[in-house]
């Protein structure tokens, strides 16, 4: 679930693109849009967390100094270069990269363990109360908030790990709140990556030819992304049931 304060601030939120990996009890997911906001609006990614942990049960990681990780993650399903006898082989076009994010740290990032919690924000960065009593279904979730700036800009990504109040299955935050409202239907411009063995993953997933290591730099991603597996890429565009998507261990 995305979704924004100030509901009214947003005009515009596309080329999302999340990874997410399961490790034990613990869940993995590093997030990245593009959005323009007349001001600065506050992000909020509700997870299904440990319910009664501590405040500091998100760990949060810094991927500033790493803003081409889905990229990198991207380069890994690029199609194989043929080669013709007696001609050059000719190279796939590389995809024109993100525009680096300049300011560093470009937001400040929370963690708000219940709906009760979200009192102790800044009341400029809460969502109306009345917008968690239509999803009754994220009462037991905890979220992360993250605090952006006004302007158009290509978020760079916001990463962090939370004890999974669902081990085994790997949980991404797609249901889409804009302006304040539930719709049966939203418009996806979505890419989901994924690490993960033992899933129930649908005909819509494909997987990488080679391992992450071949083309991201592992060890700028906080062990997020393992360098000796496989990545898996689901693209989801248009107009879709409004929903988070959970893959769930095979049976």
């Amino acid at each position: 679930m995305c979704c924004f304060s100030g509901t009214q601030l947003v005009q515009s939120v596309s080329k999302t693109r999340i990874f997410g990996r399961q490790e034990k009890k613990l869940q993995h997911l590093i997030y990245s849009m593009s959005i323009v906001a007349s001001d600065a609006v506050a992000m909020v990614l509700p997870v299904p967390v440990v319910p009664g942990g501590p405040d500091d049960a998100m760990k949060f990681a810094d991927f500033s100094g790493y803003p081409k990780v889905f990229d990198d993650l991207e380069l890994g399903f690029r199609p194989p270069v043929t080669v013709y006898r007696g001609s050059p082989a000719a190279l796939p076009a590389l995809p024109k990269p993100v525009l680096e994010v300049k300011q560093v740290g470009a937001y400040e990032a929370s963690f708000v363990p219940t709906i009760a919690d979200f009192s102790r924000l800044d009341a400029r960065f809460r969502l109306p109360d009345d917008v968690w009593k239509k999803l009754p279904g994220y009462a037991a979730f905890g979220f992360a908030v993250f605090k952006l700036r006004a302007g158009a800009q290509d978020v760079h990504p916001m990463a962090f790990s939370f004890p999974t109040a669902r081990p085994g299955h790997v949980f991404f935050p797609t249901l889409h709140i804009h302006d304040g409202e539930v719709h049966a239907k939203e418009h996806f411009d979505h890419t989901l990556y994924l690490q993960g063995e033992n899933l129930n993953l649908n005909p819509g997933w494909q997987g990488s030819p080679g391992v992450a290591m071949n083309h991201v730099k592992c060890e700028q991603t906080h062990h997020f992304v393992l360098p000796e597996m496989h990545v898996h890429r689901r693209r989801i565009y248009g107009k879709h049931a409004n929903g988070d998507i959970v893959l769930k261990p095979l049976v």
